[in-house]
């Protein structure tokens, strides 16, 4: 859809995070244009961002937005009916711990099916290319993609972790999609839209996982028919700030899997920012690396600050809650494993400017928090 009142969607459809957007695009009906990442797109995305990722979509008062959090954020402000957000705080907590989950781990999944198998690869380099109009500049691209897989921690060691991780999610969501349109009732939510993002750019529209979704999994390849041709708004979380019974399984793997993995990454993080130049005004994209583990494995993964930044959305939900209120979250969250997320005091806090990671001044705590993490030895 186009027009004077449409809005400008520089992305791709094998892109990870431009299938994080686009649902959200048609569900709220608002008229965008979607633009292919040509060359001439790529200079116009620098010439605004001074970076050269995709999703970065325009207003149509010409203000520009990047990165999909920030995105949705800001969408949902100027959209907000029918919130895509949940209103109440356990689904929003939930909503935001599993965007974590879906933008900070899955990449591990997404990326070794796309590139560790010839046929997936070779379907993603034509689809670059297709998607570019500049087969050589897709080619250089791919190849910078196939050579991130042993510093995200894709490797022999570490694959048939991954795998196993991922027939378990599928197992997960078949049954939970079996009885329920989304994840949090029969209406979109942030938790969708960030999961959307590699079960459909990644995992439905390449070669090898194609054929395992539609052959294990048929009940998640409806809820991506469902997300990426969504009908018009309607349904309703689940009421009286619920979650589904199955959808408790699916935390429990986040918990076991997902959030031990991420934690490391913070640590990591944090304590590369301890020692960190008093001048640095910001983190470079990666500080080294850090040992970690997945279903017992022990492999080495480059350390992402941008995981802190992920990190600091739930929490910052989660805190801004009255002390009764978190108290009742954790019970219900209780065994899970996701306490651990919420529970993380982070030491360094990161924020944006000009599109960029800087380092700022931690938020004050309530008292009565503080109070109650002195009684935990916290």
């Amino acid at each position: 859809m186009s027009g004077a009142a449409s809005f400008q969607f520089y992305a791709a459809e094998p892109s990870y995070f431009s299938a994080k957007v686009r649902p959200f695009f048609r569900y709220k009906q608002i008229p965008f244009e979607e633009i292919a990442p040509t060359p001439e797109a790529y200079r116009e995305i620098r010439r605004r961002t001074g970076l050269a990722f995709i999703p970065v979509v325009v207003t149509p008062e010409d203000d520009t937005l990047q990165d999909t959090s920030e995105i949705l954020d800001a969408l949902e402000r100027r959209f907000p009916e029918p919130p895509v957000y949940p209103p109440t705080p356990l689904q929003r907590i939930v909503a935001y711990l599993l965007e974590l989950y879906a933008d900070e781990f899955m990449i591990l999944a997404a990326m070794h099916y796309r590139w560790s198998f010839p046929e997936s690869e070779a379907k993603a380099r034509a689809d670059f290319a297709r998607f570019t109009n500049n087969p050589n500049a897709a080619g250089k691209f791919a190849d910078r993609m196939h050579g991130t897989l042993p510093f995200l921690g894709v490797t022999p060691a570490t694959i048939p972790a991954i795998e196993a991780h991922l027939r378990a999610l599928l197992d997960i969501l078949s049954a939970h999609f079996r009885a329920h349109d989304y994840l949090l009732g029969s209406r979109m939510s942030l938790a969708d839209l960030a999961l959307n993002g590699p079960l459909y750019a990644h995992l439905f529209l390449d070669a090898v996982p194609g054929r395992l979704l539609r052959d294990t999994a048929p009940a998640v390849c409806a809820w991506v028919a469902r997300m990426n041709h969504p009908a018009p708004p309607s349904g309703a979380f689940l009421p009286d700030d619920t979650l589904a019974p199955t959808l408790r399984p699916l935390l429990e793997l986040v918990g076991r899997d997902a959030v031990p993995l991420l934690l490391d990454t913070v640590r990591a993080v944090e304590e590369w920012a301890d020692t960190k130049p008093a001048e640095l005004t910001g983190p470079p994209r990666g500080v080294g690396g850090h040992t970690t583990t997945l279903r017992g494995v022990s492999f080495q993964r480059f350390t992402s600050p941008y995981t802190l930044w992920m990190l600091q959305r739930p929490l910052d939900q989660f805190r801004a809650l009255p002390p009764a209120t978190q108290a009742a979250m954790r019970q219900a969250l209780a065994g899970t494993g996701l306490e651990a997320a919420l529970d993380y005091r982070p030491r360094h806090r990161l924020g944006k400017q000009r599109f960029k990671l800087v380092f700022e001044s931690l938020p004050t705590e309530p008292q009565s928090d503080k109070k109650r993490l002195n009684a935990e030895g916290r």
